[in-house]
């Protein structure tokens, strides 16, 4: 069990506020297998050796990442007054969305169960 009220826990949990430029895409259709192909190529590299990566990789993915990337560094840029020269990926990851339940028809009446994926994609930078 928790010690404390319930506000003070929420208190103390919003104290450690991460102040890093991020950006989160929520509802992407694309599974988080495929996602993180994209994610971990980029994870850890300069934004624009992520970007280099991004724009030639042949995956549906990487279309999703870049857009999310370059959300991000508009938000390091805007919101937090970051140069964009020594900002990296710090973190990058993607999170499991509600998955969509569709039925194709087969052979003597059967149905099978296809299953549309989606997830949760998050870009986090920070300076260098």
């Amino acid at each position: 069990m928790a010690k404390g009220h319930r506000s003070q826990i929420k208190r103390e949990r919003n104290e450690v506020k991460d102040t890093r430029p991020s950006a989160k895409l929520s509802y992407a259709r694309v599974s988080v297998q495929k996602a993180c192909f994209v994610l971990d190529a980029i994870r850890g590299k300069d934004i624009q050796t992520a970007l280099a990566i991004v724009t030639y990789n042949p995956r549906y993915a990487s279309g999703l990442v870049k857009k999310l990337l370059l959300s991000a560094i508009a938000n390091a840029e805007n919101n937090n007054g970051m140069k964009t020269d020594n900002l990296y990926v710090a973190e990058c990851y993607a999170n499991r969305g509600p998955t969509m339940k569709r039925i194709r028809p087969r052979a003597q009446g059967r149905a099978y169960r296809i299953e549309k994926r989606t997830s949760h994609i998050t870009i986090v930078l920070d300076a260098k």
